[in-house]
């Protein structure tokens, strides 16, 4: 059953919820404690500073925050064009299944195509069936033979 959702970009009252939410999706994923060190300053900056690195868009459903997608610009040298990185979704456990994740995916879509973006990527754990099913139920397909490599760097 689908409900009532809104998705707005994100305001700076958003921030604290943002980061609980994030909290919970590191848990979700299985991560290690004390692997998020983001705090709500970081995320203050990093979304409304004067150079904000990052985008958010907030899903509400029956009032209250159901989700978020955080996203930002990245660049496609072969497609020459600007593209959109998205870095998390996250719909709340016991929310899912209502439209939201998808809701957020098509108000994504849609500034990616207002902003002549030649695609939207993201990574996905391989142990979650669940967002892995729900991507291909969109039309994504994962990029097979790429491996993802990072450079941790320390933080000041």
């Amino acid at each position: 059953m689908t409900s009532e959702v809104t998705v707005r970009p994100a305001r700076a009252a958003d921030v604290p919820p943002i980061v609980a939410l994030i909290r919970a999706l590191a848990e979700y994923e299985k991560a290690p404690p004390g692997a998020v060190s983001v705090t709500e300053d970081l995320l203050q900056e990093a979304l409304f500073g004067p150079h904000p690195s990052i985008e958010a868009l907030i899903a509400e459903s029956a009032g209250s925050l159901a989700g978020y997608a955080l996203f930002f610009h990245n660049f496609s040298s072969w497609r020459g064009r600007r593209g959109l990185y998205l870095e998390d979704l996250f719909v709340r456990p016991e929310l899912r299944g209502r439209g939201i994740g998808k809701a957020l995916v098509e108000e994504l879509t849609r500034i990616a195509v207002a902003r002549g973006c030649a695609r939207i990527e993201w990574v996905v754990i391989d142990w979650n069936s669940p967002a892995i099913g729900f991507y291909k139920s969109l039309g994504a397909e994962p990029i097979d033979g790429w491996t993802l490599y990072r450079l941790t760097l320390p933080t000041a």
